[in-house]
């Protein structure tokens, strides 16, 4: 793992270091980037229990850290990390900065959630997490995906699993609430995942030619929760028990959220599905519909 490279940098290239592995860069502004930090930063409370009491297999853990340096930032692998109760987290330099002079390999620093960048687990010889890698690994050529794999130590590489936060605070988490309330057959907590008004209010927009007033999607958003209401009771719920799951996002606007989550069944069967959200009051709710 001390292959591991800083895969940031202001064009997308590759820059070659005597004696130490090639550096992979990628824009800061690169959307898929962007997320891959913001992922990382949210499914960040797994790391910090896999490094309290790591799972069978767990053979590796690396923390990436935001590092600037008077106007210059480096995303740099941090060795042996941990946490203390303030938030804090810390961790050793894992290899030579290129961009930044204020850290060298081998110290030892502390940095705040603010400063992630990443984390990845080694387990069983399988990438878990490694967010921005995974971006990297996406825009790389197929001639040099060889390679790049290489450079990684021959880790298994698959579509990945997200561990986001079961609440309405992301709208992946909001998606967790619903299949969660499913799994436990509730179907109060199932209503209260959902948005029957935006989801009215959505529907009528796509469906009718005339002025839609609120009275109308309140009426419409009251049939919707009721053919809900009956079809889980009639139907029963679907269930979620066992599956692992990945996570895209695309944002319609700040507030709408066209979510594709991919589900990985013990079968091995797989399903993708888009799931439309939306934030309302600082909370994320499923809507009803799913767009292809």
């Amino acid at each position: 793992m001390g292959l591991l490279n800083r895969l940031f940098g202001k064009n997308k290239n590759i820059r070659k270091r005597e004696g130490n592995p090639d550096v992979y860069d990628m824009p800061d502004e690169n959307e898929r980037m962007n997320w891959a930090m913001e992922k990382a930063r949210l499914t960040l409370h797994y790391f910090e229990e896999c490094v309290a009491n790591p799972k069978e297999g767990q053979s590796y853990m690396s923390l990436k850290a935001r590092i600037e340096d008077n106007g210059k930032i480096e995303h740099i692998w941090l060795m042996e990390p941990s946490f203390d109760n303030d938030g804090n987290i810390f961790g050793r330099i894992g290899n030579e900065p290129i961009d930044v002079t204020n850290v060298k390999i081998n110290e030892n620093i502390g940095i705040t959630i603010s400063e992630v960048s990443d984390w990845m687990i080694v387990e069983n010889g399988k990438l878990i997490g490694g967010y921005t890698i995974r971006a990297i690994r996406d825009g790389i050529a197929p001639s040099e995906l060889a390679n790049f794999d290489k450079s990684l130590g021959g880790m298994y590489i698959d579509e990945g699993e997200d561990y986001f936060e079961v609440n309405f605070e992301t709208p992946e988490g909001a998606i967790l609430s619903l299949e969660e309330a499913y799994n436990n057959d509730d179907l109060e907590a199932a209503v209260n995942s959902k948005n029957f008004y935006k989801e009215a209010e959505f529907m009528l927009q796509k469906t009718v030619k005339f002025e839609i007033d609120e009275d109308l999607i309140t009426k419409t958003a009251d049939l919707l929760k009721l053919s809900f209401e009956n079809s889980m009771n009639d139907e029963g719920m679907p269930k979620f028990t066992g599956i692992k799951r990945a996570f895209r996002r695309q944002f319609i606007t700040d507030n709408h959220c066209l979510v594709t989550e991919i589900c990985f069944y013990p079968d091995g069967g797989k399903s993708i599905e888009k799931l439309n959200t939306f934030r309302d009051n600082d909370e994320w709710k499923v809507l009803g519909f799913s767009e292809e």
